[in-house]
């Protein structure tokens, strides 16, 4: 089976989740589960599905596995390939597949984005805002891997009555709800009836409790990693409810319990829902195929906005996930805090390295360090020595040392070498990989730490200019106000995409947010996340877009709270062209036949050669609240391309006035190199609107 992923990482720029395994061609002749989409919901039923599957099959029990009524009509079965294919002959049956099985993607941050938990959206909101700025009308549906309801994070003390449109509940979770968590349900996979989870909501993996903190989690004092990211841990609505839909366990997040997911949330009434999970770049599925774009159509046709993580198989091109046009898509961003944990030379020579690690192996250098090539076994390769790689070194060479590795051999995970260095009776690895500068993984009393490609011949040339080298590997520190910061994190997913390639899911796709080293909220009695002889952690730092994503989740749920009578494609706007969640807003919809033309909060341009230019129209809202007010137009283009706008300013003369304007995309140069970004900025005397766009000859 192939596979989907999950995804963690800042708001408006920048974010690890599961993978999704489907059906590919050679399986497609497999009996299995089978989903059967069937659009929206028109009034049908569990027992309308059961009639319909009793149609095709002969004598099955327990062949209905779901059953889809919310929002979203369908149902998922346990079908051979032939049943499948007859299923989808049946009129009113939009398509049938393979139930696909998505896999997380993860790998101070509200306070480097500047945004308080008493920050206000605006100081004058408009009529249809009747609730605080801490977002508690909105609620969060979050699917995940469940949530500890035990953790401070989640504490229901001084919110106020649960919002009267809330139709859910907590199903199977005992002491689950308390004003804070207000709703949680579980899926168990076709296959795991046995996996311990009992249908239970609590979270056994600790990535949904870290999400949900991330979106919503109140403000704890005090919280960090064992003395690590000191400060107070706060989500990004911290008054907004939380709904837990826990669609996935260790074997992963299959799409027939993320349907199921969906149609619930529909039904229960959340505002915004977060998936930091999707599909890997090498396994895309086509729309009407894939669970989550399916979910996401039918939530975002009811009125909720649907925020999901890019992926993490950056940072190639076209490695993006989750690009369906109605979706919010979060890629990750580093942000200004970095983990330092340095090698000391003999002489006192310092290498920075980057790591969390708790090792304590004194801070003079008096072990022993040799270089992994060194230590080559006779029938290994150089490069697999040099890169620690398994079965490829001396272990009488290796014990008692601190190992030098590179990690230019993607054929290992640098947890593999350092298992390899264990194994042989190592006391430390340092590891040269320019990858993963920024993100600092997590070595518990391992003394580990990652130097770049730059520093390395620093310790190259003292190896080789000294008989008894030797070296020692510091615990980590914190170093705050890091730069550069934010970039974007290597490992985040890439635009464009091959399914929506007019649709801009760039670099990044729509919006980038905080998914490197963040603290957050984490599952109680965690033994592998333990240092010896410690209590168990009450939050993690973690990496990947599945942390992006709750950020950006955690904003949109603020701006529902504001702005509740605005549509998903209004708060999705409002997110992606301004610097704060007000002002213009873009939910027109579409009347133009060219995807390109989508009335999207930015633009994207392909195949623009020849002579002929192309045309772009967008329409604005003012919903900023001020009446009278005048724009006028910056713009930054590429080279090789000029942009013309028309027209040069927008003169709004009362709230909600709608206006247009027309770009002009003409190339001066014969062909553009492979894609080309800019903006066009729209100012007033307190708010800036930027569309990004990207224009190719591609």
């Amino acid at each position: 089976m192939k596979g989907y992923t999950i995804c963690y990482v800042w708001f408006p720029i920048l974010f690890v989740a599961f993978l999704v395994e489907s059906a590919g061609a050679a399986e497609g002749e497999k009996d299995g589960v089978y989903i059967v989409y069937m659009g929206a919901a028109t009034g049908s039923s569990k027992n309308d599905h059961a009639q319909l599957l009793s149609s095709v099959l002969k004598r099955r029990k327990n062949a209905l596995v779901q059953s889809y009524v919310h929002g979203i009509s369908g149902f998922a079965a346990r079908l051979s390939a032939a049943e499948a294919q007859s299923i989808a002959k049946t009129p009113g049956v939009v398509s049938v597949f393979r139930d696909p099985v998505y896999q997380l993607h993860t790998t101070r941050s509200w306070d480097f984005l500047k945004y308080g938990t008493d920050v206000v959206i605006d100081s004058s909101p408009n009529s249809d805002s009747n609730s605080s700025s801490g977002g508690y009308d909105s609620i969060i549906g979050i699917l995940d891997t469940g949530i500890s309801p035990e953790s401070e994070s989640f504490s229901g003390k001084d919110l106020g009555p649960i919002p009267s449109r809330w139709n859910g509940t907590c199903v199977n979770a005992h002491d689950f709800c308390n004003g804070k968590i207000i709703g949680a349900r579980a899926y168990n996979s076709p296959d795991d009836d046995e996996d311990g989870l009992d249908n239970t909501p609590r979270d056994m993996i600790g990535h949904g409790t870290h999400v949900a903190s991330t979106a919503a989690g109140t403000v704890v004092p005090d919280a960090s990693y064992y003395g690590l990211a000191t400060g107070t841990a706060k989500g990004g609505s911290p008054g907004s409810r939380i709904a837990m839909y826990r669609v996935c366990t260790r074997d992963g997040c299959h799409g027939s319990s993320i349907l199921a997911a969906f149609s619930d949330a529909i039904k229960d009434g959340v505002d915004i829902l977060s998936l930091s999970l999707g599909s890997p770049a090498s396994f895309m599925l086509d729309y009407k195929e894939d669970p989550i774009a399916i979910g996401a159509f039918h939530a975002v046709e009811n009125g909720i906005t649907v925020v999901c993580s890019a992926g993490n198989d950056g940072p190639s091109e076209e490695t993006v996930t989750n690009v369906a046009p109605w979706i919010l898509t979060v890629a990750a961003t580093t942000i200004d805090r970095k983990f330092e944990s340095n090698v000391v030379l003999d002489g006192g020579k310092v290498i920075k390295g980057e790591a969390i690690n708790f090792a304590n192996i004194g801070t003079s250098p008096i072990h022993p360090l040799v270089y992994g090539k060194s230590a080559k076994k006779t029938d290994a390769t150089e490069s697999e020595a040099r890169n620690c790689n398994p079965d490829s070194m001396d272990g009488e060479m290796i014990k008692g040392k601190i190992v030098l590795c590179d990690n230019d051999d993607d054929s290992y995970s640098f947890y593999d070498k350092e298992y390899e260095v264990q194994s042989l009776g190592g006391i430390g690895l340092v590891l040269v990989d320019d990858k993963m500068s920024g993100v600092a993984s997590n070595y518990n009393e391992f003394p580990l730490t990652v130097i770049s490609s730059k520093d390395a011949p620093g310790i190259l040339s003292y190896l080789n200019s000294t008989k008894n080298p030797v070296a020692t590997i510091l615990p980590s520190t914190v170093v705050s106000q890091y730069k550069p910061a934010p970039t974007i994190a290597y490992f985040s997913s890439r635009g464009p995409s091959s399914l929506s390639r007019n649709i801009l899911k760039a670099k990044p796709p729509d919006i980038a947010a905080p998914g490197v080293d963040i603290l957050a909220a984490w599952m109680a009695n965690d033994t592998e996340v333990t240092l010896k002889g410690k209590e168990s952690p009450k939050f993690n730092i973690i990496s990947g877009t599945s942390m992006s994503c709750p950020h950006v989740s955690g904003m949109a749920a603020m701006v529902k709270s504001q702005y509740p009578s605005w549509s998903p494609s209004a708060i999705k706007s409002a997110i992606m062209s301004t610097d704060v969640p007000d002002g213009f807003t873009c939910p027109k919809e579409s009347s133009v036949d060219l995807i390109s033309n989508i009335n999207y909060p930015s633009i994207a341009v392909f195949n623009l050669t020849g002579k002929q230019s192309k045309n772009i129209t967008r329409t604005l809202t003012n919903v900023a609240g001020d009446g009278n007010s005048t724009y006028s137009l910056t713009i930054e283009a590429p080279s090789g391309l000029t942009i013309t706008v028309s027209p040069t300013s927008l003169q709004f003369t009362k709230n909600s006035q709608r206006l247009s304007y027309q770009v002009i995309f003409t190339r001066t140069v014969p062909s553009l190199p492979k894609d080309v970004f800019g903006s066009i900025i729209w100012t007033n005397k307190k708010l800036k609107v930027r569309t990004p766009f990207v224009a190719s000859s591609r």
